[in-house]
């Protein structure tokens, strides 16, 4: 079957930054080219034409049409004709679309079907938010949600609130995000334990509390609704009661659009102790390949965020046994079982989330507990072999 992905980032060099979506497209288009299908990306806002191949995917980068007024019809318009002459040509027998901002509000091709995936629309973080949405982000979003072929959604939850937000009763196949399980895997060879903090290398050595004893790693954005803003709070009790504890933070600093376009990590720093902020490590942006290293370095993971669908992020570090402290809100439970293979605490509830952080930083079997059934709930519901079944047994049966 032939696959294509209509979309805003893709995880490359190329095509610029990338978040979650980018990243949850190129693990499925993995997924599917080892299920024999054949893929292509379609990633439209991009400074240039150009096409180019990314271990197999085909990756065709779009501009986007410049006209006042009317950029984002005529866009969609020129997404449009392309879709109907990779159909025309046999090149492609569907095409897949995120939810966000509704990209397929007006692109009615003549036959290919249309598949909208649900990752988080504009209109579904704003409400998690609780801060209005742009008119006309949601006249777009729930046009194309109308609109499509097909619908799928990563969790449950994000299907629910989707249909409410939105005043629809639409009815979403649930298929989860999913990863590389053999890329993201238990602890790796102390040789490659070797953070760059503060331009000095340190070696993440054994010792009695096993490895990056008392590391607690934040990798994402740094940005309001992943719970940026709570999390100098909790670091702040944790390191009343764990003066050796450190924080380490990667990712890219969001400017906050609540606050006036702020930098988040500056408000960030305005939240710690003195004493806290001295055991923080901002390790900006790095690229993907790297992530891993920062996650096996870690004694647990932390993502107290208020706004997701299914975070990659966090199937990531239980693939490779990680402790996790997430939120304990909606889509979570999809993801973690709490106290069996992560804890979920609200990030609001900052002592409560400090203390679980101390248990496990003082518990090293209750670590290896839990980051075992984390890796083996991935390996069952959350591996790319069995999302890209998922996935292609659906798109076989619209194309039928």
């Amino acid at each position: 079957m032939k696959i294509a992905f209509l979309t805003p980032e893709y995880p490359h060099a190329n095509t610029g930054s990338s978040g979650g979506i980018g990243t949850s497209i190129k693990n499925l288009a993995m997924g599917l080219m080892q299920q024999g299908c054949s893929v292509r990306v379609l990633v439209y806002g991009q400074k240039e034409e150009n096409s180019f191949d990314d271990n197999g995917i085909c990756v065709e980068q779009i501009k986007n049409v410049k006209f006042k007024g009317l950029s984002w019809y005529l866009t969609q318009k020129k997404l449009e004709r392309i879709i109907d002459t990779l159909y025309q040509n046999k090149e492609i027998d569907l095409v897949e679309a995120a939810d966000w901002t509704g990209i397929t509000s007006f692109i009615t091709p003549k036959k290919c079907p249309i598949v909208i995936r649900l990752n988080g629309s504009d209109t579904y973080f704003c409400h998690l938010d609780q801060r209005p949405v742009k008119w006309i982000n949601k006249f777009h979003e729930k046009r194309a949600l109308e609109k499509a072929n097909g619908l799928l959604s990563v969790s449950q939850f994000t299907a629910d609130l989707t249909n409410e937000v939105f005043g629809l009763e639409k009815q979403f196949t649930i298929i989860p995000n999913g990863i590389d399980t053999t890329l993201f895997h238990g602890r790796e060879t102390a040789e490659n334990n070797c953070l760059l903090l503060n331009n000095s290398t340190i070696m993440v050595k054994p010792s009695l509390g096993g490895w990056g004893v008392g590391n607690i790693l934040y990798f994402g954005s740094l940005i309001r609704k992943k719970g940026l803003l709570e999390l100098p709070l909790i670091f702040n009790e944790v390191v009343r009661k764990n003066h050796e504890a450190k924080l380490i933070l990667v990712g890219k600093d969001v400017s906050d659009i609540i606050s006036g376009n702020s930098s988040t990590r500056k408000m960030m720093q305005e939240l710690f102790t003195p004493e806290a902020l001295a055991n923080v490590v901002y390790m900006g942006v790095v690229p993907y390949e790297e992530i891993k290293k920062h996650i096996d370095a870690a004694a647990v993971c932390v993502f107290p965020t208020f706004a997701e669908a299914l975070p990659v992020s966090w199937i990531e570090a239980m693939a490779m046994e990680k402790a996790i402290v997430a939120s304990k809100i909606g889509w979570a439970t999809e993801v973690i079982d709490d106290g069996i293979n992560g804890f979920l605490v609200h990030p609001t509830d900052h002592v409560e989330y400090a203390n679980r952080i101390i248990e496990l930083l003082d518990n090293k079997g209750l670590q290896n507990d839990f980051g075992v059934a984390a890796r083996k709930k991935v390996i069952e519901k959350f591996s790319v072999e069995i999302v890209a079944q998922q996935s292609l047994l659906f798109y076989k049966s619209l194309t039928k």
